[in-house]
């Protein structure tokens, strides 16, 4: 029976490219994300992927998926982003609860359900996409910083809990991705702020190199954990220091 793989925000960015990376690779990949609509291109596209409708802040939801598997071997917990870039002083409660409750509690919820399954599988992998905002603070990157620290230590924690099981726990830390829609998210649709970030920037890490970077991981052999990649483009050499070419 072919392997199965649970991908969560998938309907876009780093979670769509690691849906198609997996599929490539032979596993059976469940596609979740509340877009359905882009989820069924997507599946439309690669066959092997099935669209399923999640919202990680909802226990109904992430419920309904877990109850809807036969197996699942990989668990790659995607879903997540960033809102606003005010500093602490004057951080909106609302949008720091909002990160919390997807980046943390959404990956919390979602390896809660499905950890059964990935013991039972015998070499399961659970894949927690934290940031290297999860490493080192920055200026304007207070919520978004603090939900990443904290899904790091949970990641941290799942590993030390579960050594003895058959569960490998990754963590892949991105650095500056430009992917469709993270910073305009973080900016609240403003498309001429969000282009700024990268602006200058030679060869920002895509969405397909965060990808290839969880699949290597997954597919090492069952005896090989991979504690924590940091990939970042050689143009940042830290959150608060990237080369940028001027006209």
């Amino acid at each position: 029976m072919r392997k199965t793989a649970v991908v969560t925000g998938a309907s876009s960015g780093i979670g769509e490219a690691t849906a198609r990376r997996l599929a490539a690779e032979g596993f059976e990949v469940v596609a979740g994300a509340r877009r359905r609509d882009r989820l069924d291109r997507l599946s439309s596209e690669v066959p092997s992927i099935r669209p399923v409708t999640l919202d990680v802040t909802s226990q109904e939801s992430v419920d309904a998926l877990a109850s809807s598997l036969e197996r699942c071997d990989v668990l790659v917990n995607n879903a997540g982003g960033a809102l606003g870039m005010e500093p602490v002083a004057g951080g909106d409660v609302g949008d720091w609860q909002a990160m919390y409750d997807t980046n943390v509690l959404g990956s919390l919820r979602m390896t809660r359900a499905l950890l059964p399954e990935l013991v039972a599988s015998g070499d399961g992998v659970l894949v927690m996409l934290t940031s290297t905002a999860g490493l080192s603070a920055y200026e304007g990157g207070g919520g978004y910083v603090a939900a990443k620290h904290a899904q790091r230590s949970m990641t941290e924690t799942l590993r030390l809990e579960l050594v003895g099981e058959p569960v490998r726990v990754v963590e892949i830390a991105p650095g500056m991705v430009k992917t469709e829609g993270f910073a305009v998210t973080r900016f609240r649709g403003d498309e001429e702020r969000a282009a700024q970030v990268y602006e200058g920037v030679p060869g920002p890490l895509s969405s397909d190199d965060v990808a290839d970077a969880i699949v290597w991981a997954v597919t090492r052999p069952a005896h090989v954990n991979i504690d924590r990649m940091v990939i970042r483009p050689r143009a940042q050499a830290a959150q608060h220091k990237v080369h940028r070419v001027r006209d």
